[in-house]
């Protein structure tokens, strides 16, 4: 067995690919640059082996981009792309609502209720990396019940690359407040299991979220 596949060192890449993950969500390489190894190394103290297994999920991901011979850069923010991502939430999130409403029980609701209001009372002394796990948390329980796995797999990664150009945005403080509104307004539609309204206002509530997220984006 190589060390590649020992269990110490897939624990280990497991969770260098979680750190990597959060960092590049929360902005902390620049869009583009060019990953140094030997830094990668000594700011996560990690062993070649399990890196270069967390570098390549996070590529085959969609995370990174690997360069032929030339290592991993961190991605672009292009607003054609972010239009891209915007529609798919629309289209997929709009349709993993619906089947939620049609699926769900009285399990979900009561899910949906407390993930919403851990959500509210998070407040601006709240921590960045504490909201985005609440904030997190409150989608997927809207979304849970769908009855598709990949749904909510594609879900999952859809959040993920939108969350690139969100989380690194200049705070828009008017839409955020109409943002935060519209979670309580997406409770109360999917509790009156109002599903063609319920889906109008997630369409709407992802494009208004894409009007803060193009703010981080690179000029044309």
């Amino acid at each position: 067995m190589n060390q590649a596949t020992r269990p110490g060192s897939a624990t280990t890449a497991s969770r260098i690919y979680e750190a990597l993950r959060q960092d590049l969500l929360n902005g902390r390489f620049d869009a583009g640059e060019r990953l140094s190894i030997t830094r990668l190394r000594e700011t996560y103290q990690v062993g070649l082996s399990p890196l270069r297994e967390a570098l390549n999920r996070l590529a085959a991901y969609g995370l990174l981009r690997q360069e032929n011979q030339r290592g991993f850069r961190v991605l672009e923010l292009t607003r054609v792309e972010l239009a891209d991502i915007t529609e798919m939430r629309r289209q997929l999130e709009g349709l993993a609502l619906e089947l939620a409403i049609r699926y769900g029980d009285d399990e979900w609701e009561s899910q949906l209720l407390a993930a919403n209001h851990r959500l509210g009372r998070a407040g601006e002394s709240t921590p960045v990396g504490e909201w985005e796990q609440l904030h997190a948390r409150f989608h997927n329980a809207l979304v849970a019940p769908c009855g598709s796995t990949w749904l909510l797999r594609f879900i999952s990664q859809l959040h993920d690359q939108f969350d690139r150009y969100r989380r690194v945005a200049p705070r828009a403080q008017e839409l955020r407040q109409r943002l935060d509104t519209q979670h309580q307004e997406l409770v109360d539609l999917a509790l009156a299991r109002d599903a063609r309204r319920a889906r109008e206002l997630i369409e709407e509530h992802i494009t208004l979220s894409s009007e803060v997220a193009k703010h981080s984006c690179h000029p044309a």
